[in-house]
């Protein structure tokens, strides 16, 4: 479980398709093999660590799925560890599982993004969702996908003051709005 709050920017040290290897400083505080941490939204598995850099395996589910098999060498990561129970929920409840790729319309600050239509029903007015692991409040639902406003200190520390139209972002919805709409189909 994850907050939508990114600690820090890595970077692609090397990615042959099966094994991604992350450079990051703040994130390798007190990791430990087995454990998650958030890469532009997408939850995976810390399987090997050293002076700063850590590994991940990335599954072929995971590439099918998410924007991670357009990354390059050098390009920069949203990173966040799991959240401890003892922490603050700064931004809100994230899973780390990609509900589907969307893509840049209009670049921040007034950012617009274009998502698949089976997500459509899941992004109200001042609801959260998650773009590339970032957490933000809806501005505007639109018919094609919605739009926010992301500050410049967001803009500065995540990837999302770089993307420009046609990039490709992860997008994970509220995890509640989905529990809701389950929970109202075994009702009808």
């Amino acid at each position: 479980m994850f907050t939508g709050i990114v600690e820090e920017l890595g970077r692609v040290e090397s990615f042959d398709g099966a094994r991604l290897r992350i450079g990051a400083t703040k994130v390798l505080d007190d990791v430990h093999l087995g454990d998650s941490i958030a890469v532009n939204g997408c939850c995976l598995t810390v399987v090997a660590t050293g002076d700063g850099w850590w590994e991940a395996d990335v599954s072929q589910e995971t590439l099918d799925r998410t924007s991670l098999r357009g990354i390059a060498g050098g390009s920069p990561l949203n990173l966040e560890r799991s959240v401890k129970l003892q922490d603050r929920l700064g931004g809100h409840l994230v899973q780390g599982h990609v509900d589907g790729v969307g893509e840049i319309v209009h670049p921040v600050p007034d950012l617009r993004v274009r998502i698949p239509s089976a997500l459509l029903r899941y992004v109200v007015e001042k609801g959260s969702i998650t773009v590339d692991g970032v957490s933000l409040t809806v501005v505007a639902p639109l018919d094609d996908g919605f739009t926010v406003a992301v500050i410049p200190h967001t803009a500065a520390v995540t990837t999302l003051g770089h993307k420009v139209a046609g990039d490709p972002v992860n997008i994970e919805v509220d995890v509640m709005a989905k529990y809701v709409e389950r929970l109202l189909q075994e009702i009808r």
